[in-house]
């Protein structure tokens, strides 16, 4: 089951949190939120939730 990891507030974002995900060797991937127009949610498979939260908070921080 897909989980949604994080939300993003632009399409370039997600991407890029994304392809860094992918790099770490984790599966994600990108859909539009339907909470608001312009915010893409990135999902993440369950089993690996605690993994990537560590990754997502060194990714976030670095990057934005």
């Amino acid at each position: 089951m897909w989980t949604v990891i994080y939300i993003a507030q632009s399409a370039k974002q997600a991407e890029r949190v994304k392809d860094q995900l992918t790099n770490e060797g984790f599966l994600a991937k990108i859909r539009p939120a339907h909470v608001a127009k312009q915010q893409y949610e990135i999902l993440i498979p369950e089993t690996e939730l605690d993994e990537v939260r560590e990754v997502l908070n060194d990714i976030l921080h670095s990057s934005f």
